[in-house]
């Protein structure tokens, strides 16, 4: 039904391909005008939109690294690095 489709962005000029799996999921949410940015452009916009990301700094409760977390931490919850952190989404995942 739906095919894929090479639109021009309206911000840089790049041409980028509106699938036919987004086409479908535009149709499905109702939305009736195709993009007019490029994912890049899009993601650009929506952080500008939003400001800059302000860090915390935090002590890792594993290693005790210090480091910057982009929430502020709380006295009841650990808190842990990047490296940590991964090391832990992997045990959990397994």
């Amino acid at each position: 039904m739906y095919e894929d489709k090479t639109l021009v962005c309206k911000e840089c000029g790049n041409e980028f391909v509106f699938t036919a799996g987004e086409q479908e999921f535009y149709a499905e949410k109702g939305f009736v005008n195709e993009p007019q940015r490029c994912k890049e452009c899009r993601a650009a916009r929506k952080a500008a939109a939003r400001g800059p990301r302000v860090m915390h700094d935090a002590v890792c409760a594993s290693c005790g690294a210090e480091c910057k977390v982009p929430f502020e931490p709380k006295n009841d919850r650990p808190v842990y690095c990047s490296e940590c952190f991964a090391k832990l989404s992997e045990q959990n995942a397994e």
